[in-house]
């Protein structure tokens, strides 16, 4: 029997190291990547605090951050790992600060989820995506306000400049304005004329003033995209856009023409003649 059971003992292979739970991937954005020079299948240390012992864990991912407005500025890096571990390396618990719902039918589910959530327990409150995106954009909207107030004065000041620059220019015409009085060309057709120029001016410079807007917006998009790294579009031109500059130009280019055709046709031709439009 003692033979046996030492026997036994010595055959017997006994496996005292722990078992090996392979290192756990992780996903980490394309800013970290670049900044720490890490690719996909590399290795990491998690920890608390730089320097100290951690999870070791592997790149599974890299993952580009969406053109978010909310986001531009900040610098921080984001990874994404398994729950437990963010769990563990916080030292957290069960506990979370907020998390999000999905919903898959229409807008009665979120309203029906939003009661629930709201009833389950004492200090929950759910808020709809939206709701959280317009309170979180309110600088983006009061930046967009002070553009548009830039662009109604900015309307405002190129009408006037249009107006001032169409009646310099009409007045320097006021003796063929004159001869073509006394040939009897009517002041309709001469009004018409003169509106039609000022169109054609208003038309070729909004293409050109179209065409400068699109290459700052290349350039832009391209500085500043490199310096946050980001997909953001920070300028855009769009066919709205376009279509309001070039209604405007024709709109205010016309009218430009017309008042300053008006201070002349209603002048007398021979007073023209003379010089004297005062």
């Amino acid at each position: 029997m003692h033979c046996a059971l030492l026997l036994a003992a010595v055959l017997q292979a006994i496996d005292s190291t722990a078992p090996h739970r392979p290192a756990r991937t992780v996903a980490i954005d394309e800013r970290f990547a670049a900044d720490a020079h890490v690719a996909v299948g590399d290795r990491i240390v998690l920890s608390r605090t730089p320097g100290s012992s951690g999870d070791t864990v592997i790149v599974g991912a890299i993952v580009r951050r969406r053109a978010d407005p909310s986001e531009v500025a900040r610098a921080e890096y984001r990874v994404r790992m398994h729950l437990d571990e963010l769990q563990t390396l916080t030292d957290y618990g069960d506990r979370v600060d907020r998390f999000a719902v999905s919903t898959r039918d229409s807008a009665l589910s979120v309203d029906s989820a939003m009661r629930q959530i709201n009833a389950a327990a004492f200090g929950f409150q759910a808020y709809r995506s939206r709701d959280i995106a317009v309170e979180t954009s309110r600088t983006f909207l009061v930046v967009s306000r002070f553009h548009r107030a830039i662009g109604v004065i900015t309307i405002v000041a190129s009408a006037i400049f249009l107006l001032c620059i169409m009646l310099l220019k009409v007045d320097e015409r006021r003796r063929d304005v004159a001869a073509l009085r006394l040939m009897g060309i009517s002041a309709t057709s001469i009004v018409k004329s003169v509106m039609i120029e000022a169109a054609l001016v208003a038309g070729v410079g909004s293409g050109v003033g179209v065409l400068i807007g699109w290459l700052a917006s290349l350039i832009i998009n391209w500085h500043y995209r490199a310096v946050y790294r980001t997909p953001l579009a920070f300028a855009i031109v769009t066919p709205q856009i376009v279509a309001l500059a070039v209604g405007l130009s024709l709109a205010l280019g016309l009218v430009a023409g017309f008042l300053a055709a008006q201070r002349l046709v209603r002048m007398p031709a021979l007073r023209l003649l003379t010089g004297r439009t005062a």
